[in-house]
């Protein structure tokens, strides 16, 4: 009933198709190889596969490399949103809140962007950056090949600003700081701004 609710909802909107949906976790990895999907909403608790395996496996698949995976979830900070970063998604969003977020959140998603419930964003991120096991891992290659305004942005980026916020906080164009995040990405080898804010705050570029 609700992957119907949330099917209705989302074929309503002119700019999203859903080409396709599923009861667990193995059957959602079978649908995403099989359509290439710009975005997956993946639950955390599914039966035979959970959505974090299926999360770890479509972003390992060098086949799905455009695919982005947005989790729903009950939780708020707990190992299974930490597990859900570090399997790959490019966000989460917890369950209950308005339908109108998560249309926005695939939008966000789709678009190249990443999201976060605004909820616990920072708390999230402080918490995932101080676990014990991520305080000796060695600094991303590319670091040292950030200018100074690349590392200016990059601290935005850590904050929550969007690309016009920053591009209005530096007093750039749009297009300018759209570049600028751009090369962050590339330097850096990141996949995308969630992996962009835990890396500024593992590596001092803004503190917690």
């Amino acid at each position: 009933m609700v992957r119907a609710g949330f099917r209705s909802l989302l074929d309503s909107r002119s700019d999203i198709e859903v080409v396709g949906e599923a009861a667990t976790g193995t059957e959602a990895l079978e649908q995403v190889r099989a359509q290439g999907p710009d975005v997956v909403v993946m639950d955390i608790r599914m039966p035979e596969m959970d959505g974090l395996e299926a999360t770890r496996r479509i972003r390992a698949d060098p086949a799905l490399s455009q695919t982005r995976v947005l989790v729903l979830t009950t939780f708020e900070l707990d190992e299974y949103v930490f597990e859900a970063l570090d399997a790959g998604a490019s966000g989460f969003l917890l369950k209950g809140g308005e339908l109108a977020d998560l249309v926005h959140a695939i939008r966000v998603v789709a678009g190249g962007e990443s999201l976060l419930a605004p909820s616990v964003t920072r708390r999230l991120i402080d918490t995932y950056v101080a676990r014990p096991q991520r305080t000796t891992q060695a600094e991303p290659e590319g670091l040292d090949e950030l200018t100074t305004r690349e590392r200016e942005v990059l601290g935005l980026i850590a904050t929550g600003l969007t690309n016009a916020e920053i591009a209005q906080t530096l007093q750039l164009s749009p297009l300018t700081a759209k570049t600028h995040v751009s090369r962050i990405l590339m330097k850096l080898g990141a996949r995308d701004r969630v992996q962009l804010v835990v890396i500024a705050y593992q590596t001092g570029i803004v503190e917690r």
